[in-house]
């Protein structure tokens, strides 16, 4: 069907969409889209999003030296269009590119993971209510525009400008469902402690874009009790779960919802009494390690960790049979530090519901931050 079947409101005849039908196709053929269907880049559309920002269009963002690529600011406009991003959205999609490549995965070999993660940028400030990101209810899911287009907008420049597909040099076993689009806002609002951006050293009044490399999304369902240790407990067990057990030690973020969050800051805990309790007790026994074959990460502390030179230490070894039985059931502790936990308040205030996103080890630095240029005049 190429025709619209109501005429629009002016009285107009019927809209023949044929040739932005075969745009699209074209587009498809080029093999420029996530699979779903792009926004056609015209250059009137790409020259709209360019006008939103000060920046040179030939400025370039990021190059990634082992694939002799780069990302310019105009190639992230075509990019931004194609996702169906409005132009003033622009702005959002730059700091969104920014931050993710400031947390280093990029650079590391993330984006061609086999474990299939991908980043997830999360918008503070001001800018969250002038664009309508959403942070409460479906936070993580669809049915908002910011969040799902700026989202897909670096995911297409991941595979459009980077040239990281899958089948080719995305080397994912499996994937996930974030890596179409993992974009939100904070819960601002609703939340008991000072906002992301403001512990990350920005202005209230500021806005910015945090990312974080995940490869997983994972539900605490606690509705069962008010009490604060027995919400984060069962957080900690989420973080420490075997199958997500990779290296010795690991970074997490933790999606608190509104009521969680409130009732937990109600019994007097800072968000650094959240950090800390969870690096306390995320962690396995050496005998619920072992049947998963993951007693190896009890040998020698820092294996598979990053060091203070940003080196890597190397991947944890099997334990020997002498060793798993030194280890007996010691507790293994799971994150090192209260400062590789990362804790932001999102969703909506009607359950008790929060998510552990799970990333895929150590990068630079957690997370990767950039602020939010201020929008041009349009």
């Amino acid at each position: 069907m190429t025709e619209l079947a109501t005429p629009p409101a002016t009285g107009a005849g019927p809209v023949d969409v044929t040739p932005l039908v075969e745009a699209i196709e074209h587009c498809y053929a080029q093999g420029w889209t996530d699979g779903l269907p792009v926004v056609p880049p015209t250059p009137a559309l790409v020259d709209a999003f360019l006008a939103t920002t000060g920046r040179d269009p030939g400025e370039v963002i990021w190059r990634m030296p082992q694939l002799y690529r780069s990302c310019t600011v105009q190639l992230a406009a075509v990019n931004a269009v194609m996702a169906g991003c409005r132009p003033e959205y622009f702005p959002v999609v730059l700091a969104a590119l920014e931050a993710t490549i400031d947390e280093g995965w990029p650079g590391s070999g993330g984006w061609q993971s086999t474990t299939g993660g991908g980043p997830i940028q999360i918008v503070n400030g001001p800018v969250r209510s002038e664009l309508g990101f959403n942070s409460a209810g479906n936070v993580l899911g669809p049915g908002f525009r910011p969040n799902a287009t700026v989202g897909r907008a670096i995911r297409l420049i991941i595979m459009n400008v980077y040239g990281i597909r899958p089948h080719e040099l995305d080397q994912s076993t499996q994937g996930t469902p974030g890596k179409y689009s993992l974009c939100i806002a904070e819960n601002e609002e609703e939340s008991p402690w000072e906002p992301l951006h403001v512990e990350l050293g920005f202005r209230p009044d500021e806005s910015a874009v945090s990312a974080m490399h995940v490869r997983s999304c994972e539900f605490v369902d606690n509705r069962h009790t008010a009490k604060a240790e027995h919400v984060l407990s069962d957080i900690a067990d989420t973080i420490a779960r075997t199958g997500t057990v990779l290296r010795r030690t690991k970074r997490c973020l933790v999606l608190l919802g509104p009521e969680h969050a409130q009732a937990i800051a109600g019994q007097g805990f800072s968000k650094a009494d959240v950090k800390a309790y969870l690096a306390e007790h995320a962690g396995r026994r050496a005998s619920d390690l072992r049947p998963a074959g993951k007693d190896g990460v009890t040998v020698h502390a820092g294996a598979g960790d990053i060091g203070t030179d940003g080196s890597w230490q190397g991947m944890s070894r099997p334990a020997t049979d002498e060793e798993a039985a030194a280890a007996g059931d010691a507790f293994v502790p799971m994150v090192r530090s209260p400062d590789d936990l990362l804790v932001v308040v999102a969703g909506a205030r009607n359950a008790g519901v929060s998510t552990v996103c799970h990333p895929l080890g150590f990068a630079k630095k957690i997370p990767g931050r950039a602020l939010v240029e201020a929008r041009q005049p349009r």
